[in-house]
């Protein structure tokens, strides 16, 4: 891997990638080739069910401009909505910020704002 970020310009060590992996939370699965890659780690259905209840009943609305997406929430839910968001590890999310009831998310471009605003949207309005 490390030679392919070489390859396309990306300078790294291997101590890098190896953390960047981990934070991640890549796993190794097999490719059908005898060979590996990498994939991100899926998250169960139940934590799924409670991120949506955790959306449905603590957020009251989600905005964006460009690479900043807001999220308000009912008074003390920032922390709790801010853990669940971070842990699904949204690939165009770089960080989040929580308050009491706000929570910002700086996003790598417009279109991951835009993205995101949609998948949690319709996590929202998911069916229990």
């Amino acid at each position: 891997m490390l030679a392919k970020l070489n390859e396309y310009g990306f300078h790294a060590t291997q101590a890098t990638v190896s953390r960047d992996i981990k934070e991640l939370r890549l796993i190794k699965i097999p490719n059908g080739r005898d060979k590996y890659k990498y994939a991100a780690e899926s998250v169960p259905e139940d934590e799924k069910r409670s991120h949506s209840y955790l959306f449905t009943t603590a957020v009251t609305s989600i905005d964006y401009s460009h690479s900043l997406v807001v999220i308000k929430t009912k008074g003390g839910m920032a922390q709790a909505v801010c853990a669940a968001l971070d842990s699904v590890n949204h690939a165009g999310i770089m960080g989040t910020i929580a308050g009491d009831d706000t929570i910002f998310v700086a996003t790598r471009s417009d279109s991951a704002s835009t993205g995101l605003v949609a998948d949690l949207k319709k996590l929202m309005s998911a069916k229990m």
